[in-house]
């Protein structure tokens, strides 16, 4: 898609969050993390593709600034839309995170369906912890998951979307359509 077709669209949404108030959520999310796990030795950020781990990138980097213990990154891949249909898989070996403290990262929390997919890798093997990570939480909660950490809580309608934009420059930001 074209960057001024990408702009247009953008255009007849609604920002909800620029990109100053992305990061500044993004640095609280990472001072949380640290809070809560300041004991733990090994802390995987464990992003969804794609969005998420754009917003595991940004945690990653702010939580860096933060201790002088930088996360393991790993990289979680599923088809969003039949997510039964295929496999969840990882960028590396799952027996890589035994007794690690994992956070599980995506940009946006709708149903909660995608999450719940999602943690199927972490299952076959014994992790410290498991927690989860959103830029925005919409509350529509169709799966029983709950994100530790929000960035930001929105209630929406079922006809709205939220789109968040992370890799762009010029169009940054979560908007609403």
């Amino acid at each position: 898609m074209s960057l001024l077709k990408k702009e247009c669209m953008l255009e007849q949404q609604n920002l909800i969050l620029s990109k100053e108030q992305v990061l500044q959520k993004t640095t609280r999310i990472a001072y949380q993390i640290y809070e809560n796990n300041f004991q733990e030795e090994n802390i995987v950020f464990a992003g969804i593709w794609q969005s998420g781990y754009l917003f595991a990138e940004m945690l990653e980097k702010a939580f860096t600034q933060i201790t002088n213990r930088p996360p393991t990154m790993v990289k979680v891949s599923l088809n969003k839309t039949t997510p039964t249909q295929g496999d969840v898989s990882l960028d590396c070996p799952p027996e890589d995170l035994t007794n690690k403290t994992v956070v599980l990262i995506d940009d946006v929390l709708n149903t909660g369906r995608t999450l719940a997919y999602s943690l199927k890798p972490f299952f076959n093997v014994r992790v410290e912890k498991l927690q989860i990570a959103v830029l925005v939480d919409r509350s529509h909660k169709k799966f029983p998951v709950a994100a530790d950490y929000v960035g930001y809580e929105l209630s929406t309608t079922l006809k709205e979307h939220i789109t968040a934009e992370l890799n762009d420059e010029a169009t940054f930001g979560v908007y609403l359509s």
